[in-house]
This record gives C-alpha cells, structure tokens and sequence, in this order.
C-alpha cells in the first residue's frame, strides 16, 4: 500500500514538473517573438532605423516580408522618379540593417499578398508571430494599435529624445519668419523644434539672443516660446570696445560727475563708478 502511494506522488510530481517546464518555454518562446519588430516599406523608405539600430539601442530581430520587398521593386520599376528613388533607398536599406551584426534580420515569405493590402498583411504577420511594428504610416498605426499591436515609430521616437528646455532658460536662434501673432517672430532649433518669439517680426533673418517663457507639447511635436532678451547693447555695464564709444561714455561721465577730464586712468575710474 505504501509502495502504490510513493507510485501515485511520484507520478503527480513528474506531471506537475513538466507542466511548469512546458509553461516556462511557451512563455520563453513568446518574449522570444515580443522582441522581433516587423518593418514596413514606410520604415525603410523613411530609412532613420538604421542609425537606431547602429546606436545599440535596437537589439531585436528584425522581420522584412518578401511582400514589402515586392513593394519596394514595384515602386522602383514603375513609379516616378521621387517614389523610384526613394524605393532603391528602401532597399538599399534592408541591405544596410542586414550588414549590421549587432542586430538580426530574417526575410519572411509571407506568401501571396493580402487582396486588402501589404498593410493588412503586416498586421497579419504581427499577430502570427506576436511582434511589434514599425512604421511611420499614420494610419497604419492608428490601425495597428486598434488591433492591439505594438506600434514603434521612429517620428515618436525622435519627438521623446528632443532636448527640453525649461522656462528662464537663455539662448540665441535664427528667426526664419514671421509668426502668426502680432509681432511674433518664428525659428528653429537644431532638432527641429518650432520657437515662437514675441516682439521679433522685425528681427527676420537674424540671431537673436532669447529667453524661455513656456513649452507647448502637441501631437505634432514639441514648441517653445520665448520672448526678446535684452540685447548686450543696450547694457551700460558693457565694456566699451570703440574709441569713438569709449569717447562718447567718459563725457557723459564727467557730465554726470561734474569733473574734468585728467587722464585715461581717470577716465577708466570715472566708468567703474557709473
């Protein structure tokens, strides 16, 4: 009886030990598929994913289905000239990511395209091997989402890893244009974002020196607000750099003082003291 006992644990725990293994390899195997990204022809044309993956930021394997290399040579062969040079980048692409050994490509025959389209394809793709997208296609990730897909956009990314730059902060910009609001002058930083700058609509065409007022973030990006910093001409502490400037400042301090003009050392003494 004790035997035919030890028998029956004995069994319940193999069964149970190889329940739990078989548990932890199905969740293995599907981490192992979370990580793979599915590129659509959005993301090669766009082309910024090499650089990502070249900065060790991207470590997955990436997926490149035959139906949007098939896309890709059609748009080459029979498109205009900027689609056809933008479809030979896409390619030239997907060579460039396969040459990159940090990360691993894998050219998936999807099989015969979707009648809805390469795009309910990918979505297909992505349910089938429960990866993620990446596209910079703005329907096509509205879709993907809705279809509980992760959706990595290269537009979001760079938006996210624009620098902030907080209110009271100081710098000088280019005002390209004028803005929409009285007076508004309008430039760019280094990354693209718009500033808005109050009282510069007369200071089109050059750098001027800014302060931070406020950030608007939108879904279109990031803005920055800012109004006129004093220009370092209007200071009167500002060290005087022409003879005819230097000339100019020591009268009005004898002026102010009441003295008479002895030497250049007077001169210097009668600035610092203004």
């Amino acid at each position: 009886m004790e035997t035919l006992t030890l028998l029956i644990v004995s069994i319940i725990l193999l069964q149970t030990s190889y329940i739990i293994t078989k548990n932890r390899a199905v969740k293995h195997n599907k981490d192992v598929e979370r990580s793979s990204i599915v590129c659509d022809t959005s993301a090669l044309i766009d082309g910024r994913i090499v650089s990502v993956a070249q900065s060790g930021f991207l470590s997955e394997q990436l997926i490149v289905t035959k139906s949007v290399l098939r896309e890709l040579q059609y748009m080459a062969d029979k498109a205009d000239h900027d689609k056809r040079e933008r479809a030979r980048y896409g390619l030239d692409v997907v060579k460039q990511l396969q040459g990159i050994t940090r990360i691993s490509v894998m050219i998936l025959d999807d099989g015969e395209i979707d009648p809805a389209g390469v795009d309910e394809q990918l979505i297909t793709v992505a349910k089938q091997y429960n990866a993620r997208l990446c596209t910079t296609d703005y329907n096509l990730n509205k879709v993907a989402s809705a279809e509980s897909i992760i959706v990595v956009n290269v537009n979001e990314l760079a938006h996210a890893i624009r620098t902030v730059h907080l209110p009271g902060e100081h710098f000088e910009v280019l005002v390209t244009d004028k803005g929409q609001g009285r007076n508004q002058g309008v430039g760019y930083l280094d990354d693209g974002t718009m500033v808005v700058i109050d009282n510069a609509k007369s200071s089109v065409g050059k750098t001027v020196p800014i302060e931070v007022t406020r950030m608007l973030q939108t879904e279109a990006g990031r803005m920055v607000f800012a109004k006129m910093q004093k220009s370092a001409d209007n200071d009167e502490t500002k060290q005087v750099s022409s003879p005819n400037q230097y000339q100019k400042s020591t009268k009005k301090s004898y002026r102010k003082h009441g003295k008479s003009r002895k030497s250049p050392e007077d001169d210097l003494v009668a600035l610092a003291n203004e």
